[in-house]
């Protein structure tokens, strides 16, 4: 007999099964998660974010399906090394508890129709709460109807929606987020449920305490590809004709 965590781990690999069923039979040879670098990059060159993919499969194993509404896809800090040129402006900032570090959340979707977008923008709005600012990212063109049902939904719960295009300088914030106050206690247990989100945080306190830009931690965020590494990524991917 199967113990409940394996049950669990069955249940997610089936439903991981189905959402690559369904892809394919869309005409997609791509995954969601293949969108990640090319996200990622836009991230760096927009919001100055370095960003990590945090895996839903490295967390302790509760309630079948509870981790994708506790996790976003992507978490990215930005650092204040990079807004002022000089060291001492920087000290000046933090002296007067101006400290503009702020910590981001993004929950990646392929597509958005009314069959899914419920569903994926209260997943956002869940996973997000802990973060200064959640986005929703969807990568195929949304139909009109759906978008003025985003603008609803963003008038009343402040997600921010971004449309990733293949081309990182195309890709654009539609809607910005709501800025809010770090939720500590939602932090607190997501770095006790999950390794990739312990290892971020715990990589964002050792770049605080470095205080420089030349000395942050680029091995333990995702990687930022440049125009050429990311432009062979998306062909081997088949994102890319």
């Amino acid at each position: 007999m199967l113990s409940f965590c394996e049950k669990s781990l069955l249940l997610e690999s089936l439903i991981q099964t189905s959402k690559t069923n369904y892809e394919k039979q869309k005409g997609r040879g791509f995954h969601e998660r293949d969108l990640h670098p090319l996200f990622v990059r836009f991230a760096k060159d927009y919001f100055d974010v370095y960003a990590k993919t945090i895996k839903h499969e490295k967390s302790k194993k509760t309630q079948s399906g509870q981790d994708k509404w506790n996790y976003p896809d992507i978490v990215g800090v930005h650092f204040p090394f990079n807004d002022y040129s000089e060291r001492e402006t920087l000290e000046l900032s933090q002296n007067l508890n101006r400290r503009d570090f702020k910590i981001y959340s993004f929950e990646l979707k392929v597509s958005l129709d009314f069959s899914n977008l419920k569903e994926s923008y209260f997943q956002a709005v869940s996973n997000s709460s802990f973060a200064n600012e959640g986005y929703l990212v969807v990568f195929e063109e949304l139909d009109s109807e759906v978008f003025d049902e985003l603008r609803r939904l963003h008038s009343s719960f402040g997600i921010g929606l971004i449309k990733l295009e293949l081309e990182p300088t195309e890709s654009s914030v539609l809607l910005p987020s709501l800025v809010r106050n770090l939720d500590f206690k939602t932090i607190d247990m997501l770095v006790n449920k999950n390794a990739d989100f312990r290892e971020f945080i715990d990589t964002i306190n050792g770049d605080i305490q470095t205080n420089d830009k030349r000395r942050i931690a680029l091995q333990y965020y995702d990687r930022v590809l440049d125009d050429e590494s990311l432009d062979r990524y998306l062909s081997e991917k088949g994102l890319r004709g």
